[in-house]
């Protein structure tokens, strides 16, 4: 296989029991969805645990997808519905969450404290708000992208990121000048 065999085509191979390739769609497509995971979840481990769940899932379900060149949009819908999962049954994890943050050791420079301000901002979003924002402004998912991963309207998910955005801002106490 070549370096721009495209998703596609790694699809078509894993079927057919590469597993080089759906090796590959792992190596290509694992950062981003573990970023997006990250912000969903809210909890490394809990995100770490949901991107194993979620690789997994897709290997043992790979022949479920109906088109091959959609693996990354079905990939983090099915991500984005292993969180949800997780989510129902995360109340102590949370409380959990809210201890190591108040434990977590406070590093000084301003861009770590303003991660730090933005993920604890993030954890006030309601979970379908903070995975459109978490999908929109922080993956640069397109709108219509984090509509059908999210399985939401199109309008939905735009409502979410404008609410979200204008809560996070109230938050933070910072304004957006566009």
């Amino acid at each position: 296989m070549t370096g721009d065999t495209t998703d596609a085509a790694l699809v078509v191979a894993a079927r057919s029991g590469s597993d080089a390739a759906f090796a590959r769609l792992v190596g290509r497509h694992q950062q981003a969805v573990r970023r997006f995971l990250g912000r969903v979840c809210l909890n490394d481990a809990d995100a770490e645990d949901v991107a194993q769940d979620a690789f997994l899932s897709a290997w043992t379900k790979l022949r479920e997808l109906r088109d091959p060149a959609l693996f990354r949009s079905w990939l983090f819908g099915m991500a984005w519905r292993k969180a949800k999962t997780a989510a129902r049954g995360a109340v102590r994890g949370r409380e959990r969450d809210t201890a190591w943050q108040a434990d977590r050791p406070q590093d000084t420079t301003p861009e770590t404290e303003m991660n730090l301000a933005l993920q604890q901002a993030m954890t006030q979003l309601p979970d379908d708000q903070r995975a459109a924002v978490a999908l929109c402004l922080g993956a640069g998912w397109s709108h219509g992208d984090a509509a059908g991963i999210l399985e939401m309207p199109l309008g939905t998910v735009k409502s979410h990121v404008t609410r979200g955005r204008a809560r996070l801002e109230q938050i933070l106490g910072v304004r957006d000048e566009r």
